[in-house]
């Protein structure tokens, strides 16, 4: 047997994941807008539909927040912790308000859509609050905003999708991007405040999204994520043919425009992922084979109290379909909130028995936090202690290092096909880019190979990232 060797971090100092990279300075116009986006990925998808829109109105962005005439902040509402950075951000941008009074600052997205006025009483240094479904009206709000007036629309619509708009591409390394399929959620899930921020769901057209990932790869684009709050709800009907189009036979459509294209998706929710979908992704080379499917509990009583619809062993039994369909090496991640409500230890010990029989490749991993308006809030005791809840979210985490660490050694000796993102974080002399089940890999750079699909042998891991060898 073929001895794994894993390395420490301190081995492979520099060559560690890359961040993305910021938005290029465009001084076309004479209006500037400066921009941060917050949490999910779809927000940041959100902000590149935000600077389109305003694009359109003869602004143009810039990454210096001291040249802007407009400082927006699209925001995330899914934990206390996430609102409270952006107060404390709002609290650094008195001295530029201070030395510019006319610069308009601006919160978009969940938080704006959560508190609405409330954030004007609050936040005095705010001028515009607008939500999701809100971002075609934000150059009528700034004209409101110039007049001296505050603005507002926090309207959640059961139309926009944004369909007909062409992102400008903010957050993107010219390789992979970010396509929005759907909005909203009708999951009522007990302790998430999306569906009150985000509104219900409705489907984006086929040919627009067709479109824009044709758009994409002819740009030069090699990868697209179709983004959605629950991407296996996508459901839409052709009004001209009446042809219904689930996400199955969207995934398909996407998938034939090129081989060259890889697609991946996310979210899915357990109770509606489909075999159809599954077989769907088997069948196509170019549709990565990686699933994020969020658990949140492992135990049947706290997932019946966070009404997920689903039980232990039914999200179980997804699981198998997806190792029988796909097979082991398919890529599989997940969601997980240690503390929620009433939370036994014995229950507890549910979540990290999931961890252990299901052995995840990643985990994004949380503590309870009490959202208002939220079902959990209005109906249920936020009764755990916070040192219990630290402290079974880091027995989560300890345990799902061990097994990302597994599974990525189960890589080593492999040769894995990589789509190459760019240089590494800290080390222009080394390549990174991703594997079909989502794994990043590290190798050094012969030449510049951006974009392009190369073979690479796997060496040596840690518990987050991949090293190997290009093969020629």
């Amino acid at each position: 047997m073929q001895d794994l060797k894993v390395l420490s971090p301190e081995e492979i100092k520099g060559l560690d994941e890359p961040r993305i990279s910021p938005s290029q300075n465009q001084t076309d116009y004479s209006k500037k807008i400066y921009l941060e986006s917050y949490g999910c990925q779809m927000n940041f998808a959100d902000s590149e539909v935000v600077t389109s829109i305003l694009m359109e109105q003869g602004y143009s962005t810039t990454s210096n927040i001291h040249e802007a005439d407009t400082i927006l902040l699209n925001t995330c509402a899914i934990r206390e912790n996430a609102e409270q950075k952006i107060r404390h951000r709002l609290q650094s941008f008195k001295s530029i308000k201070a030395k510019n009074p006319h610069v308009t600052v601006g919160i978009l997205g969940c938080m704006a859509e959560r508190l609405k006025t409330q954030l004007l009483e609050e936040e005095k240094i705010v001028d515009l609050v607008a939500g999701p479904d809100a971002y075609r009206d934000l150059p009528r709000l700034l004209e409101e905003i110039e007049d001296g007036n505050k603005a507002v629309n926090v309207f959640l619509s059961r139309e926009e999708t944004y369909g007909n708009i062409e992102p400008v591409r903010l957050h993107t390394n010219g390789v992979t991007a970010l396509v929005s399929i759907m909005r909203g959620c009708n999951n009522m899930c007990s302790f998430c405040v999306v569906p009150y921020t985000r509104g219900r769901e409705r489907s984006r057209d086929l040919d627009s999204i067709l479109k824009e990932c044709t758009n994409l790869f002819q740009s030069g684009y090699r990868e697209v994520t179709l983004l959605g709050q629950n991407v296996d709800s996508y459901h839409w009907q052709n009004p001209a043919t009446n042809e219904k189009v689930n996400f199955a036979h969207l995934l398909k459509k996407v998938a034939q425009l090129t081989p060259e294209l890889r697609v991946r998706f996310s979210t899915s929710h357990p109770k509606d992922i489909t075999d159809e979908v599954l077989y769907t992704m088997a069948a196509y080379d170019n549709i990565c084979k990686n699933i994020h499917l969020p658990a949140q509990s492992g135990n049947n009583r706290i997932l019946d109290l966070m009404n997920r619809t689903y039980t232990r062993e039914w999200y179980l039994e997804r699981i198998q379909s997806i190792r029988n369909i796909l097979g082991e090496s398919c890529g599989i991640s997940h969601d997980l909130i240690a503390g929620f409500c009433s939370e036994t230890e014995e229950e507890h010990q549910d979540s990290l028995s999931l961890l252990e029989e299901v052995k995840y490749d990643f985990g994004y991993m949380f503590s309870y936090s009490e959202r208002p308006g939220t079902p959990a809030e209005k109906k249920l005791v936020d009764d755990i202690p916070e040192e219990i809840k630290k402290r079974r979210l880091q027995e989560i985490i300890d345990s799902q290092r061990i097994h990302s660490a597994y599974r990525n050694q189960l890589m080593i000796g492999t040769v894995q096909r990589v789509l190459v993102e760019g240089d590494s974080k800290k080390s222009s002399a080394h390549h990174f880019g991703r594997t079909d089940n989502n794994k990043v890999v590290v190798f050094p750079k012969m030449e510049e190979m951006k974009g392009k699909f190369v073979d690479v042998k796997i060496t040596h891991c840690t518990s987050g990232t991949l090293l190997g060898e290009l093969i020629n």
